[in-house]
């Protein structure tokens, strides 16, 4: 980058240095910031629509406050982008999301201005009160600043923060980011006048004063006083909501206005009251550029992009994804079956049912960020003779275990979950990779468990969920691109639990389960040209049930068996062990299983994950020549 282009921002390496600048120079800064997000993203690829909406929040946030000393907590960290810009870090955006780079959230680990970690959302309004709490233990009264946005208040636990905020009292300050959610009319200089003057230290004297006087003499006049500021504020600006929770409402302000922000954040500051405060801000997902606000989904997350004309990168034109097969294929079955009806949790795009949608709109739910509330609305839907489909990030899945156990699996509903992002995501780092719903799901009864090893296979376990009616069942399938081979959208359903012989072989077997039979394949291939050892290769398909006859056969007749499956210790691999040792078939063979390590995975690309994981073909092959005692060539 060349530095002239940015001269303002050049001067800028900490939130102290935002302090000193003019409120002109605030607004320049504020131009220099979305441009240069924009330049570096349309390079390096990541969340750019939310991070272009809260440019100058952020700048406005570290004018008044003082970070590190105040404390700062995004939620969710698709929008810290112009965070990560003010807090020193850069000259080191164009390694976001890449090896050894930035993170593409905010990350303890990185920064001491990164107060807590944000992948996934509505978590800042309950880890901001545990600061507060934690802080009045320790005798200190800074200010705590929760930024909640991005449709984070859609999900429970954001909620129950508010709740629990509001029920304790205690000095918190929560910014309501309001960029798509209507909570309250538009924006006009009424509103923001009014919010300037509800939190100037005058008006608040003012009413303390009067509740003091009045308050020994009779309680008339402060009830009329205070019924008078509810009902303006409830007419104007809706907040009788929060303020029911306990909270002093504030807004909504024009987020893009530097000179609305920074007199309401000034007076907020400046509050003593032991009272929580809820500021709402409404800004525009991609303001500033003109591409990510006509379409704010398709530039929430972005792959590399031409600036001029906000044209995407594009996938091969030789390749599908798993989204798009499972999405196609419940579409086609849906077609047919009326009583197909498709859930996610403020992922259309994303999981695929954005193509269900616009065939099925009225068969197409969509709970926002609420995991929880879409498997138990799926268990009632089940309950009425519906067939839900719950396509959700294996990550996010993880959101609604409870609900899994209690509300579908000890009842033996027959709720369908289509769980994308399985297994390891590249850039999008550890708070997004699915690495353990294998090992949870097996270890529930009453529920069916698969994993297709390549499109062909998931379109079957599509059809072979539609055709499950009396109990649980899930499939899990990777983000990733396949090759468009023949696959059909309507194919035959799988016999449950299943397995198939891929290739058949002597001494060794490895057993796949899921996406990684193409890379047990290929080493395979070395293992024969190398070695003369022909392994037995097995497609699992199942996790529960296992195909008990066809792996009590292999345990007999080899003396080497591997498992392989892109999830923790717990899963596949725990299974079958189990299975060999109930048997008693395990002391005649040697059983190693391959899985994820046991940590968590920093952001990078995929391979270098699964080298890091060990799950690469020479992995598989080091693993079989240990077992036979041959010395790797």
């Amino acid at each position: 980058m060349e530095k002239r282009r940015y001269p303002l921002l050049d001067t800028i390496t900490a939130p102290c240095h935002v302090k000193a600048l003019s409120a002109d120079d605030l607004n320049t800064l504020c131009d220099e910031v979305r441009a240069f997000i924009i330049e570096t993203v349309a390079k390096t690829g990541g969340h750019l629509g939310a991070s272009l909406g809260v440019v100058e929040l952020t700048v406005a946030l570290y004018k008044v406050f003082s970070p590190p000393k105040d404390t700062i907590v995004w939620d969710v960290g698709h929008q810290s982008y112009p965070h990560k810009v003010l807090t020193g870090r850069r000259d080191r955006l164009h390694t976001l999301r890449q090896g050894g780079g930035l993170s593409g959230f905010a990350k303890r680990s990185e920064s001491i201005y990164d107060s807590f970690g944000a992948g996934h959302s509505s978590t800042a309004i309950s880890a901001a009160l545990g600061m507060t709490v934690g802080r009045y233990f320790q005798g200190q009264r800074d200010a705590v600043v929760a930024i909640v946005g991005d449709g984070a208040m859609s999900a429970g636990l954001a909620f129950e923060g508010l709740n629990n905020m509001g029920h304790l009292q205690r000095r918190s300050i929560v910014i309501l980011n309001d960029n798509h959610m209507s909570i309250a009319a538009s924006v006009g200089a009424f509103r923001n006048y009014l919010s300037k003057l509800l939190s100037s230290s005058s008006f608040l004297k003012a009413r303390n004063l009067t509740k003091a006087v009045t308050g020994r003499l009779h309680q008339t006049l402060p009830k009329m006083l205070a019924r008078f500021e509810d009902c303006t504020k409830a007419m104007i600006v809706g907040g009788t909501f929060f303020e029911e929770l306990g909270f002093y409402y504030l807004g909504p302000i024009d987020g893009h206005k530097l000179d609305h922000l920074l007199p309401v954040l000034e007076n907020v500051h400046k509050m003593q009251e032991n009272r929580p405060v809820l500021v709402h801000v409404r800004t525009q997902k991609g303001k500033g550029y003109a591409p990510a606000e006509r379409s704010t989904e398709k530039y929430h997350g972005v792959k590399k992009f031409c600036i001029k004309t906000g044209e995407q990168q594009k996938n091969k034109g030789d390749t599908v994804s798993y989204t798009h097969v499972f999405a196609t294929s419940l579409t086609a079955h849906a077609d047919k079956d009326s009583s197909i009806v498709a859930i996610t949790a403020a992922m259309p795009s994303g999981t695929g049912l954005s193509l269900f949608a616009q065939r099925h709109p009225e068969r197409t739910f969509d709970v926002a960020i609420a995991e929880q509330h879409a498997v138990t609305f799926a268990a009632g839907l089940a309950c009425e003779g519906m067939k839900p489909f719950v396509a959700i990030y294996s990550t996010f899945l993880q959101r609604a275990f409870d609900q899994i156990i209690h509300d579908v699996c000890v009842q033996k509903i027959a709720v369908r979950f289509a769980i994308d992002r399985a297994g390891l995501v590249g850039p999008d780092g550890a708070t997004h990779a699915g690495m353990f719903d294998i090992m949870y799901l097996v270890n529930i009864p009453n529920i069916i468990v698969m994993a297709p090893s390549h499109i062909g296979e998931l379109a079957r376990m599509v059809a072979t969920a539609v055709a499950c009616d009396d109990t649980p069942i899930a499939f899990r399938y990777p983000k990733r691109e396949a090759i468009n081979a023949n696959w059909q959208s309507i194919a035959e359903p799988l016999s449950i639990g299943r397995a198939r012989f891929v290739e058949r072989g002597d001494r060794v077997a490895i057993l796949s389960y899921g996406g990684r039979l193409q890379t047990v394949l290929q080493a395979t291939e070395v293992l024969r040209q190398r070695y003369t050892i022909t392994p037995t290769v097995v497609d699992a398909r199942f996790a529960k049930p296992l195909d008990t006859d066809l792996l009590l056969s292999v345990f007999r007749t080899h003396r080497s068996i591997v498992t392989i499956e892109e999830g923790v210790t717990g899963g596949f691999g725990s299974t079958v062990l189990h299975m060999a040792c109930r048997f008693d078939v395990l002391h005649k063979v040697k059983l190693c299983t391959l899985t994820l390590p046991d940590v968590f995975l920093d952001h990078d690309t995929v391979d270098r994950q699964y080298e890091t994981a060990k799950l690469q073909a020479k992995h598989i092959v080091s693993t079989v020549l240990k077992m036979e005692s041959i010395r790797e060539q």
